[in-house]
């Protein structure tokens, strides 16, 4: 196992760097001030009852299965997820390719002292004060999307981590920006989709938007299955009446929309990154028919499947 010791305070930072590997797993590990960088590549390995502090979970490639609480998500490539210190959760991989995933895991204590630095008021948030207080409450978990800022800052992170050496003051700028994107993420994921659904009562918004999540998470973790509405509808606790119009207001598009995007992303993914031929990914990604798959993708990413890869 490999382990990269850093420790930083804002005067004296101090860097200690080592390396260490095994076949069937890479593990990098640095500590900068009350926050925890740890990059993993493996093929099967399992954590069970994991708790404690802020956890944001990323899938570069592969996927992972994690059950938090009584609720089981799988990440794959192009999505995160944010946890709150206390939830117990556990994770695991099993899998016939090598999985790559990146961990930070902040103390509380890096959290509060992010939020009272003043940073919060230079995002770009509609209500940074409403963010912090939601958070103070309990952040919504729930799977995000990877992209814009929020990727170029973890990539770069990634990049540290596997260097040799590491500057421990651009490693904190780092860290500072991922929070700050993970909040400007946060703004439009959670506290945007919960002021447009059309209830009066704000208890009952918060309520909606975290069934309508885990109907979202629901459909990302499930994407290769052949999925009814009715289940989604069980799962998160809604009748399909009740879930297609509330998702239609939060998200702007219906259930079968939003699981068509995931399963064309992830089709996207595919044809990048393997070799897989196009027909197998059709049944790979969920798609019944091959011509109704390589329609869809071309009218979404305008070119065919073959010609994106």
């Amino acid at each position: 196992m490999f382990f990269i010791y850093l420790m930083l305070n804002l005067f004296h930072p101090q860097l200690v760097v080592g390396t260490n590997s095994c076949e069937d797993m890479k593990y990098n590990k640095i500590l900068v001030d009350r926050a925890e960088i740890i990059r993993e590549s493996t093929y099967n390995i399992s954590y069970p009852k994991l708790s404690g502090k802020y956890a944001l979970h990323v899938v570069f490639a592969g996927e992972v299965d994690y059950t938090i609480d009584k609720r089981h998500i799988t990440l794959v490539p192009g999505s995160f997820i944010f946890l709150n210190p206390g939830t117990c959760y556990t994770k695991s991989i099993d899998s016939a390719t090598e999985v790559d995933t990146l961990t930070i895991l902040f103390d509380p204590e890096f959290i509060i002292n992010f939020e009272s630095s003043g940073l919060l008021n230079a995002n770009l948030l509609s209500d940074s004060s409403e963010v912090v207080k939601q958070r103070k409450i309990r952040l919504l978990e729930s799977i995000y999307p990877l992209q814009g800022n929020i990727r170029f800052n973890l990539l770069q992170l990634v990049r540290q981590v596997e260097a040799e050496v590491c500057d421990p003051v651009l490693l904190m700028e780092y860290l500072n920006h991922t929070l700050l994107d993970y909040y400007d993420i946060y703004d439009s994921e959670v506290i945007k989709r919960e002021a447009s659904l059309q209830f009066l009562n704000g208890g009952t918004k918060t309520e909606i938007l975290r069934r309508l999540s885990v109907a979202r998470d629901y459909m990302v973790s499930n994407y290769r299955k052949r999925i009814q509405l009715d289940e989604i509808a069980q799962v998160s606790c809604l009748s399909v009446n009740h879930l297609l119009r509330t998702f239609k207001q939060a998200y702007q598009q219906s259930p079968h929309q939003f699981l068509t995007r995931i399963r064309l992303q992830q089709a996207k993914y595919l044809l990048k990154n393997t070799d897989y031929p196009v027909g197998e990914i059709v049944d790979i990604v969920g798609f019944e028919c091959p011509s109704s798959f390589i329609r869809l993708f071309r009218n979404s990413f305008n070119v065919t499947p073959g010609q994106y890869r």
